[in-house]
């Protein structure tokens, strides 16, 4: 199947889930993450602010903020195909940008280099069990993780897991993917391989 067809058919079931269980599964999700010791010893977090259907990662940043982590949020340029993340300290300092994602705003926050974010939260719509994803079709990520040194973890519905995902010799795959049931140590799939 082409990732096209992956990412289509996947987005369909994930926005036909009950907003219920949506919110239920994503709580799941988080409390997973925050019990993760790359969570506990992180104390800069990269995320992006997710939109239905995707995990919802609003509470997660209200969660870490309380905790005294910072959280960086990316602000693409589409020009270049880049992503330069910037440190938010509100959900204020954010603005609506195209097809209505939010993003940071320029003159309200301050750019942070990759270096310094030490847990990157990569965002997907179809995952294999190795770590490989199918994102919303930019290849932001895939530019940006090219030398991240940090941990590169994905939040997943359980749908959006153990596909067969296409891989191009640019994709970069993430280390952990945690889903409503499981953590999958995609780094050591991997490595047994």
């Amino acid at each position: 199947m082409s990732k096209l067809s992956l990412r289509n058919e996947t987005l369909t079931m994930m926005k036909s889930m009950k907003r219920a269980d949506h919110a239920n599964q994503s709580a799941a999700i988080m409390e997973q993450l925050i019990a993760s010791k790359e969570y506990t010893t992180a104390r800069t977090i990269g995320i992006t602010i997710s939109r239905f259907p995707e995990v919802d990662t609003r509470m997660l940043i209200e969660t870490a903020w309380k905790s005294g982590k910072q959280i960086a949020v990316p602000k693409c340029i589409p020009s270049t195909r880049e992503m330069d993340f910037r440190i938010i300290t509100s959900f204020e300092d954010l603005e609506t940008v195209y097809m209505d994602l939010l993003e940071p705003a320029i003159e309200r926050t301050e750019t942070i280099e990759k270096k310094q974010i030490d847990l990157q939260v990569v965002p997907g719509v179809v995952f294999s069990k190795e770590g490989y994803r199918i994102g919303f079709g930019g290849g932001y990520y895939d530019r940006y993780l090219t030398d991240f040194p940090g941990t590169c973890i994905s939040l997943a519905f359980d749908i959006q897991t153990g596909k067969t995902v296409p891989i191009e010799e640019h994709d970069i795959p993430v280390d952990m993917i945690i889903t409503e049931n499981e953590v999958i140590q995609c780094r050591k799939i991997r490595d047994e391989k």
